[in-house]
Parts: C-alpha cells; structure tokens; sequence
C-alpha cells in the first residue's frame, strides 16, 4: 500500500528502522530553474532524516517531467532504498542529476515512490508561496523569536570595551544558544571594519561580517561578528544589529554576568 500522504490527518509516518519520517507540507511550493517552474505543488512533504536537514519530496505528477532527461547514475541509501537520476535540460541550460526517485520501496522503509526530491543548489530559486527560501528548506520546528530587550550587554575583545547597551535584540532559535544583537550606533565602529565574507540563513537572511582591526596589545581577528543589512519577515528587528561569537571575543557580559 502507498503511504503518499494525500489527507491532512496524515500527520507523521515514521519508517519502522525509526531513521525517517514524513510529514506533509502544506505550503505551496516552487523550484524555478531557466526561467520556469521546474515544480510547483501544495502537496509536497518533509522527509525527516536523522543527522540530515529537512527536504522537499515532490509528488512526481507536479513536476515538469518534459524538463527532465534520465541518466545512468544510481546511489544507495540503506534507509531509502535505490535511487535514479534525471538532468534537467531547458534550452542550453542543464542541471546534471539534479532531481533523483527511490522507484522502488526499500524493505522496511517508506514507499517514496510516488515522489521526487531536487539538489537545492542546483535550482535557480526556490520558494514557499511567494517568500524565495534560502540555503535549504526551513525545517517547520525551528522558531525564530527577535525581542526587543532591555538588558544591559557588553562585549569585550581582551579589555578593550568594544560594544555597550541596553536597547539590544535577543534572538531565541530552536536548538542554537540565545544571540544578543545590538545596535550599530552602540558598537564602536573605530575598531571594526568590513569584511568580504557573507553567509545565508533560510531563517534571517543574509549576513555580512565585520573584523576587529586589532590594537597595539591585541591582534586582529577576521570575522568577529556579524549583521543582516536586510532580514527575513521572522527575524525582523534584528537588521543593522551586531552579534558577536562569544568563543572569539574576551568576553560578553549580560546584567553583569558573563555568558
């Protein structure tokens, strides 16, 4: 029997090695590549792989199959079962086995069959509903909480005091420790300047990086704390606020007490 997940009371199917699970997706979602629609669908699901991100599968019946040229690879998963590969080919543009099925249910595993699932980096943009997604796809329990405080923060690299206030951020997200992101005017801009490293988060956004240009007693230190010029809807509140790594600075102290 397929165990596709057509119905809303389908909440969670747990494959009985208790390595993978599904779950459904009620968000529309979209996978562009050369312009077009490569998928688009309001049923897709979660599969919930231990020590893995969270990823789409994508009912088979709502992909562009006329897109897509199979290849000759196959892979092993000893969860899922084996896997075939198709390229996507639009016009001069080609993904090279981006899009893979487990055709066949794996013993003791779920029936993926009626299911595909896409290398996200090789698409050109990806979204749920209309909001693009980022890096990968955002697992639906991890929360993201911006709140305005009024705890007093100050971050030292060595002794130097290099950032003070009491008007901070604090941003609580599942699994990760608390982050205290103050503003930029209560940063002491003279010891930082920018640097070329960005990174992405499916959760806040983009973030560049500032770097400790370093003292006659201390050394400078390359990336030492971050920001996000812009933030996703979730994490608004923290744009133009700076974070630091507590590991690489002397100190943060939170109410007077080091963290």
């Amino acid at each position: 029997m397929s165990t596709a997940l057509t119905h809303a009371e389908d909440t969670q199917i747990t494959a009985s090695n208790g390595r993978i699970a599904l779950e459904p997706n009620p968000r529309r979602i979209r996978a562009f590549f050369a312009g077009h629609a490569v998928a688009d669908t309001t049923r897709s699901v979660y599969l919930f792989e231990r020590g893995r991100l969270p990823m789409y599968y994508i009912p088979r019946a709502d992909v562009r199959t006329e897109f897509l040229v199979p290849t000759s690879t196959t892979t092993h998963c000893p969860w899922k079962g084996d896997a075939t590969y198709w390229t996507i080919e639009i016009g001069d543009r080609r993904a090279e086995d981006a899009v893979w099925s487990y055709p066949e249910q794996f013993d003791g595993s779920l029936d993926l069959s009626e299911y595909v699932a896409f290398y996200w980096d090789r698409m050109d943009a990806w979204y749920e509903e209309d909001q693009q997604v980022f890096v990968h796809a955002r697992d639906p329990y991890v929360r993201i909480d911006a709140l305005p405080s009024s705890r007093h923060v100050q971050v030292f690299v060595g002794d130097v005091l290099v950032a003070e206030t009491t008007r901070p951020r604090l941003l609580f997200e599942t699994g990760l420790p608390t982050r205290y992101y103050i503003p930029r005017i209560d940063v002491r801009s003279e010891y930082f300047v920018p640097s070329p490293t960005t990174t992405a988060c499916p959760y806040k956004g983009t973030a560049s990086y500032l770097s400790f240009t370093g003292t006659t007693e201390l050394a400078p230190i390359e990336d030492l704390a971050w920001f996000y010029p812009f933030t996703t809807a979730e994490a608004s509140g923290i744009d133009n606020h700076v974070s630091f790594y507590p590991e690489r600075v002397g100190k943060i102290l939170v109410d007077g007490t080091e963290i």
